[in-house]
């Protein structure tokens, strides 16, 4: 051990450098804070500490001892706090373990003036600290309530001595009384240090007051958390009680517990749901486990949800379908007026299942405009064939596990969306829609169109996979029909697995036909009125379908109706008419001025307009090009909202008038002096497309020869740099439009002649068609003044002259 080098290397003990300060042998304490007049054991370990201790014990036996701020093994004078106790051995008892216990009695504080060595031990000169306090009627009052606060801590308290308020009541000090109360287990070291620096008594007294408080809600706090859990575990232990006598009972009584009737009766509905082998199997040993978990078990649900699931779904029941041909197509027909080609492909179906059962059942796909009855198809087919008919919106659906479901291992998780909706039906050959499947989106929990390639793939939909259900699923006897406004978002490979069948636009006698026999009966139905008291005349539903609504649909046409049919209700509620006939002239008075304007034919042949046909999701549209010359440098201008293609048919256009100016007798010097201006007009509404090819050339043409276009012919047909006229789409719908429009020749391209033969009776007979191979072809017809081409075969062909 190392030596002190320091003069006073052994000074007499006890000295007395002061009047009021003595020095002693010290003691520092690890986790340790001894107040005056308490006696307790200490254990000294460390050998400063042991000198300190015998040294102590050579004379009158006093000690200081103070606590340190950390529990390092060798502290510094720095590490001890300022203020500690004067102690007096009364015994010490050596231990084998090289320890002794030393039993010290508390004399009075001190604070340390300085640590005068360090070696070989500890010693301090310190100056007493004693208390003094007037004992006050407050400083009664004030140690009341702290023996109030202290005897209510020792009842909540578990730890705490219970004779230990016998002897605070003997004491008449404050100080006294704060520092045996201080010396209680609740408080750590820090409050003890903090209480044993403070040293006015009736102030430490107020802080010993404060913690009793603190700890006196924190162990009401708990007492009433330990009472709310007794409670809980005697009523879980009065319930289990309950059930095994109950199941004693039952025993008794010969009849099954509760958990073995669950598991038997989950057992008999496996049995009978007509399950394939291997999902009977898999059910079974689910019983097994259900009648194993134990009844308090969170498993349990798990398992019974899952059974529930299982037996729930029509794994073998079926309906049979309704192979009446002349009935269903009866059925087809009271509901929908028209779509004569989604009818055949019913009825066909329904022939083959008539002669053999081994058909896969169709997945078709209908694509239309808003409004045509696409929904509403699917309802009418299954009524035709006597199936159940379930409907799932697949629009804004951005998650995978709609389609397949969760596993069983997430917290409340269920089938996906298909396998509900068979449960909903209760049959496993239902008809199935899956409507808006254009506006399913893809995000980071999965590509929902990439799971429904498995369940619209007659080669996989036999087995197919829920994440839920872990079991293959047979829907091959499932009718898939699914719904689009457009083709193109839906992806190529779900497309390539589906039959599409297009619904284009109602043409006007097939809306006027859906609103006299569907529309205007389901509208005076809803509304309460008779037909004998308000009819609507052919013509005012004429002009309801041209002028109040611009649609492909009959939506639109349905809300007119039922405005019209509110209108008349008040009036014949208000005793004003009784019969209410609802001719054109009327239309203003319950519907306003017409909203929609259209096209109107010139009243003689102009230079440079020219009259084209074009197609919207609305149906079809009579367009005018307009081509003025405008003196000055060579450009070409391009007005009225045009698209790319209609751009770029423009320019094929005067390119070819300009590489056939000498058989047009156009003057070459045309191009090099003037501006060619082109305009559409409309010029707010997008236009696009190279339908209107031959219509900008020909105006074109007429502008740069002089020669005026005939005011009845129309045209539409893409054009070629050498002026061959290629064939384009929407032929039905433009040829309504310009009949509509009151035009009488159509100029189309010749290899659309395929496309008439689909085309109502009606505008083939009030049409006079004319299918052309080139741009001299369409040049003969519209330009005025030329010979006209002859009739062949229930069209006009125009003749093939180079001529213009």
């Amino acid at each position: 051990m190392a030596q002190d080098t320091t003069p006073a290397a052994k000074p007499k003990r006890f000295r007395r450098t002061k009047r009021t300060a003595i020095e002693l042998p010290l003691i520092p304490l690890r986790e340790m804070v001894i107040f005056p007049h308490m006696t307790v054991p200490v254990t000294v370990a460390r050998s400063k500490s042991l000198l300190a201790l015998e040294e102590a014990g050579k004379d009158k036996g006093q000690l200081f001892l103070v606590c340190q701020k950390n529990i390092a093994d060798e502290p510094s004078p720095g590490d001890l706090y300022p203020v500690g106790t004067i102690v007096t051995l009364e015994q010490s008892l050596r231990m084998p373990d090289g320890t002794t216990q030393a039993l010290v009695a508390g004399k009075i504080r001190a604070a340390v003036l300085e640590v005068t060595q360090t070696e070989p031990h500890f010693w301090a000169r310190v100056r007493p600290v004693g208390d003094q306090a007037r004992k006050t009627v407050e400083v009664q009052a004030l140690m009341r309530l702290v023996l109030s606060q202290y005897e209510t801590y020792i009842n909540l308290s578990e730890d705490a001595p219970e004779d230990a308020i016998d002897s605070l009541r003997a004491i008449d000090e404050p100080g006294w009384l704060a520092d045996m109360v201080s010396y209680s287990p609740h408080l750590d070291r820090t409050q003890r240090q903090m209480l044993l620096e403070t040293l006015d008594p009736v102030q430490r007294l107020r802080m010993v007051s404060t913690i009793l408080s603190k700890q006196i809600e924190l162990l009401e706090l708990k007492q009433k958390i330990q009472s709310e859990v007794h409670r809980g575990i005697d009523k879980s232990q009065r319930e289990y009680h309950l059930r095994e006598q109950m199941k004693a009972i039952q025993r008794e009584l010969g009849e099954l517990e509760p958990e073995a009737a669950l598991s038997h009766e989950m057992r008999r509905k496996v049995e009978e749901a007509g399950m394939p082998e291997e999902v009977q199997a898999k059910a079974l040993q689910e019983v097994e486990r259900l009648a194993q978990v134990p009844s308090m078990s969170p498993e349990i649900a798990v398992i019974r949800n899952y059974l529930d699931w299982l037996v729930a779904l029509p794994w073998s029941r079926e309906t049979l379908d309704n192979l009446d041909l002349q009935q269903a197509a009866r059925v087809l027909d009271e509901d929908h007026y028209g779509l004569a080609k989604v009818k055949e492909r019913i009825l066909e179906y329904i022939a083959v299942r008539k002669l053999t059962q081994k058909m896969r059942s169709p997945i078709l796909c209908f694509v239309g405009p808003p409004g045509v009855g696409k929904t509403s198809l699917g309802r009418s087919i299954a009524r035709a064939l006597g199936r159940r008919f379930v409907r799932i919106s697949l629009g804004g659906i951005r998650d995978e596990a709609e389609i397949r479901g969760h596993r069983r291992t997430y917290v409340g998780a269920m089938p996906g969306r298909v396998i509900q909706s068979m449960r909903t039906a209760g049959y496993k050959n239902p008809l199935f829609m899956l409507d808006e499947i254009d506006k399913v989106g893809v995000d980071f929990r999965g590509d929902p169109s990439a799971a429904l390639l498995e369940v619209l793939d007659p080669e996989q939909n036999h087995a197919f996979s829920d994440h839920f259900l872990e079991m293959p699923f047979d829907l091959s006897r499932v009718i898939f029909i699914t719904t689009a406004n457009q083709l193109d978002p839906i992806p190529p490979a779900l497309r390539d697995r589906m039959e599409v069948i297009e619904l284009p636009g109602y043409t006007e006698e097939e809306k006027l036909g859906i609103a006299r026999r569907f529309l205007v009966p389901k509208q005076l139905e809803q509304h309460g009125i008779s037909d004998r008291l308000l009819c609507f005349s052919r013509e005012s539903l004429v002009h309801i379908v041209r002028d109040y609504t611009d649609e492909a649909g009959v939506r639109n046409l349905e809300r007119e109706i039922a405005n019209v049919c509110r209108k008349a209700a008040r009036r014949i509620a208000e005793g004003h008419i009784r019969i209410i006939v609802v001719g054109r002239k009327d239309l203003a008075r319950y519907l306003g001025p017409p909203r929609f304007l259209h096209w109107v034919a010139e009243e003689q042949d102009e230079v440079g307009l020219a009259t084209g046909l074009a197609w919207t999701p609305n149906g079809g549209e009579v367009l005018s090009v307009e081509v003025n010359l405008l003196e000055g440098k060579p450009d070409l201008i391009l007005t009225g909202h045009l698209g790319d293609v209609m751009q770029e048919s423009a320019q094929a256009a005067l390119t070819y008038a300009r590489s056939h100016a000498a058989e047009l007798c156009i003057d070459a010097a045309a191009f090099e002096q003037n501006a060619i201006h082109i305009h559409v007009p409309a010029g707010a509404i997008p236009k696009d497309g190279p339908s209107a090819g031959i219509t900008l050339a020909t105006a074109l043409v007429s502008a740069l020869t002089g020669r005026p276009v005939r005011r009845d012919v129309a045209m539409t047909g893409e054009i070629t740099l050498r002026g061959n006229v290629l064939p384009v789409g929407g032929i039905k719908e433009k040829l309504l439009a310009a009949r509509r429009a009151g035009l009488t020749r159509v100029v189309l391209p010749r290899r659309n002649r395929k496309d008439l033969t689909e085309l109502p009776g009606k505008p083939a007979e009030q049409l006079d068609l004319v299918l052309v191979e080139n741009m001299s072809e369409v040049l003969r017809v519209a330009l005025a003044g030329n010979a006209q081409p002859e009739l062949l075969g229930g069209f006009r062909l125009a003749a093939a002259s180079t001529g213009a």
